[in-house]
């Protein structure tokens, strides 16, 4: 299977098997083999990234969550949580989705529910980085 470079300083070691025509990706977090699709190749991007770089324990990383947001249930990628507290919410798009700001309303509406401190906004080739601040987002550079 070909999958796309992803814009990651790092390399990571996957699990990946195939299945007839398809293949999976073992996730970390919930001890499974998912569907390897454009956005799941993302999302375990960042699991790897936050356990093996940043040293977060598999416990304090929240995947595909189900929040209720305006009477509509809606899941988010990635939640990053420190003692049991929201931290960082990522949102995963395919690589070839483009980020824009529509892409990060969705995020910021997700976020309204979450609560988490930050944002990170990412199809794995660009990565957009907001911190909310004094009732509002500040962007930055995304540091490694």
């Amino acid at each position: 299977m070909q999958v796309p470079k992803l814009n990651f300083e790092d390399t990571f070691d996957f699990k990946i098997r195939s299945d007839k025509d398809k293949f999976f990706i073992y996730d970390l977090v919930r001890k499974t083999w998912l569907l390897l699709t454009p956005e799941e190749w993302v999302r375990q991007h960042w699991v790897h990234y936050f356990h093996f770089i940043k040293g977060r324990n598999l416990s304090s990383l929240i995947l595909e969550k189900k929040i209720l947001l305006n009477g509509t249930t809606k899941r988010i990628d990635l939640l990053v949580t420190e003692k049991t507290q929201p931290k960082i919410l990522v949102e995963c798009k395919a690589p070839e989705i483009k980020l824009t700001q529509q892409t990060f309303e969705q995020s910021a509406r997700y976020n309204s529910v979450t609560g988490a401190e930050e944002i990170i906004l990412s199809n794995g080739v660009q990565h957009i980085w907001a911190k909310f601040d004094d009732n509002h987002y500040k962007f930055e550079p995304f540091n490694y």
